[in-house]
């Protein structure tokens, strides 16, 4: 077994869960009590409008100065959120989880020291024993996952488990934006081999608090999601095959079509003016020549997004006037 990493960051998105904000941070500190390693606990308020960013500052003078308080400036979703929260954390590896308290802390050194036996670079949580609704939660993840699953090919039982343990050295590689969190590890991937990415079963809770913010409208957005991620991971660095070969296709059937029709004219005398296939073979040989110019476009594109410095997708809310409290790390008694 691998000695156990020198720094861990976990990272907690919260939005309108004020009263999951101190029993989490209790959960958290008492999971890694006797744990052999410096911590630090990330709290993101995703611009909630309830008092959760108010129990975040008195859980940090509570329980201590390793709780850091990330304050976005407006609701910007939990991908940014959890962007927000690896873009500030600190540790060798990075943990995250809901603040729903519906993911088990208490799963968390189990789940590290897997990580390190296994030679991990990400080991995502499988909710096996999932306690949520069968219509709303259940029947809708089970179809993402199994899309996802085809899609990416990232044999994974539970994508949509917040609770994952990272190496923040191929994480930082990875950028999330829009809704990308469910696809955290077919990002990863692009990164690491497969191989790398394991799961294990944790633990998971009913909901006691606070309202969820998912239903069965998210299976739609996931299929929206997957055709961004199907390209990305195929063609982010070679967008023009794609777009040509459907051009080349295209225009092959049209160039075909357009032969046939010139022969039966030309040739054989007859009349082809108002036949329907000299419209289809014109359209597509004009769709292909859109398909072929739109390749040469992304191709552009593809080479400026490797080219150029990557932007965030959240704002951080400057630092109020008043002193902020020193950020450190939580250090085992002895």
């Amino acid at each position: 077994m691998k000695n156990s990493p020198d720094t861990v960051s976990i990272i907690v998105p919260f939005y309108n869960e004020e009263g999951n904000v101190l029993p989490l941070v209790k959960r958290v500190g008492e999971a890694l009590a006797h744990f052999e390693c410096q911590w630090e606990l990330v709290l993101v308020d995703d611009g909630s409008s309830d008092q959760t960013l108010k129990r975040l500052h008195e859980a940090s003078t509570q329980f201590g100065h390793h709780i850091h308080v990330v304050e976005l400036q407006r609701n910007f979703g939990q991908t940014a959120a959890m962007q927000a929260g690896i873009d500030q954390s600190r540790g060798s590896l990075l943990v995250t989880l809901d603040g729903d308290l519906q993911n088990d802390p208490a799963d968390i050194p189990a789940m590290i020291k897997e990580l390190q036996e296994r030679d991990l670079d990400l080991l995502v949580g499988w909710r096996k024993n999932r306690k949520d609704t069968l219509i709303m939660r259940k029947i809708p993840s089970r179809i993402a996952n199994r899309l996802i699953r085809k899609v990416t090919g990232v044999n994974l039982h539970d994508y949509g488990c917040s609770l994952k343990v990272y190496r923040a050295s191929v994480m930082k590689r990875v950028r999330l934006y829009g809704e990308m969190h469910r696809f955290i590890p077919a990002w990863v991937a692009t990164a690491v081999p497969p191989s790398r990415i394991g799961e294990t079963v944790v633990n998971h809770n009913e909901r006691l608090s606070g309202e969820s913010k998912y239903g069965i409208s998210r299976t739609f957005r996931v299929i929206i999601d997957l055709l961004f991620m199907w390209f990305f991971m195929r063609y982010r660095a070679r967008p023009g095959h794609l777009f040509g070969t459907i051009g080349l296709a295209f225009g092959l059937i049209g160039s075909l079509i357009l032969s046939w029709l010139g022969i039966d004219k030309f040739i054989l005398g007859n009349d082809i003016g108002g036949r329907p296939l000299l419209l289809a073979g014109v359209m597509l040989v004009i769709t292909s020549i859109q398909f072929l110019t739109t390749g040469i476009i992304a191709e552009m594109l593809s080479r400026i997004y490797f080219e150029s410095s990557s932007r965030n997708a959240y704002v951080i809310r400057p630092l109020r006037d008043e002193v902020e409290p020193e950020h450190t790390w939580h250090t085992p008694s002895t």
